[in-house]
């Protein structure tokens, strides 16, 4: 069979559409289909030319509507109609992603592919929080984890470990497990934490605590997803200012 479509699995960056990159607009701009996450940009009508299809088939913690291989299916099935599919995802498409299992069935297919990168969450979202992922005297790397899964061995020395910091992607609900692993791990009580939600939007919040009462400071916060989680040095309150860690938690909210 002859395929005249292709598709491109486009990183759509934390979710405003001016952190796309300038290929991702050309792209949507060409698309025939747009088979879209729920997290990233959504508002991409004034991007996308008359009559496109709009495939919506966003995953929730936990509930998953349209199954990787059914989207993976799609993906196909509309370039074998001779469409310029783009799969569009929020941050970046190879950062759990599930970009690669894309990439992989449309090979397997003989669909033309690409990857454009798009800016990952788990370092745009800290970063909109004033929180760098890395800093000189602090921190001399980060290790970034999905809190959906079991944490491993290297997650757990990263927790424990005053020079990393950690990052968690999807670990509002993995919560209470990851912070009780961390301490019998050997991590502080006393270490900062960030928890950051919906990150580069209007509702953006911010809510600082450390390792022995992000528990109750994420339920008194009421914190939910999408949410980056930031455990280390740098997420302290005031890193970049000179301001004292205030003890317990606080919550800033950023205005729309």
């Amino acid at each position: 069979m002859t395929v005249t479509g292709r598709v491109d699995i486009v990183g759509g960056g934390p979710g405003a559409l001016d952190l796309m990159t300038v290929r991702a607009w050309r792209l949507l701009a060409r698309a025939d289909v747009v088979v879209m996450d729920r997290l990233g940009p959504t508002d991409i009508d004034e991007l996308l030319g008359p009559g496109v299809e709009i495939i919506d088939v966003g995953k929730h913690p936990g509930h998953h509507p349209v199954p990787q291989d059914e989207i993976n299916a799609i993906l196909v099935a509309r370039a074998r109609d001779g469409m310029r599919v783009v799969r569009l995802k929020g941050g970046d498409p190879f950062v759990f992603g599930r970009g690669g299992e894309e990439v992989a069935a449309c090979r397997a297919a003989g669909v033309p592919v690409e990857v454009v990168p798009g800016v990952t969450s788990a370092v745009a979202v800290p970063e909109a929080a004033g929180i760098p992922v890395t800093h000189r005297g602090l921190s001399s790397g980060f290790h970034v984890v999905n809190g959906q899964a079991e944490l491993t061995p290297s997650t757990l020395a990263a927790l424990a470990d005053d020079a990393v910091t950690t990052v968690v992607l999807m670990g509002v609900s993995a919560l209470p497990r990851l912070i009780a692993a961390a301490l019998r791990a050997g991590a502080k009580p006393e270490r900062p934490v960030a928890i950051v939600e919906s990150g580069h939007t209007p509702s953006q919040r911010t809510t600082r605590t450390t390792l022995g009462a992000a528990v109750t400071a994420a339920a008194i916060a009421g914190v939910r997803n999408p949410a980056v989680i930031v455990i280390g040095e740098v997420a302290r309150e005031g890193l970049l200012d000179g301001l004292a860690l205030v003890s317990g938690a606080s919550v800033d909210r950023q205005a729309g």
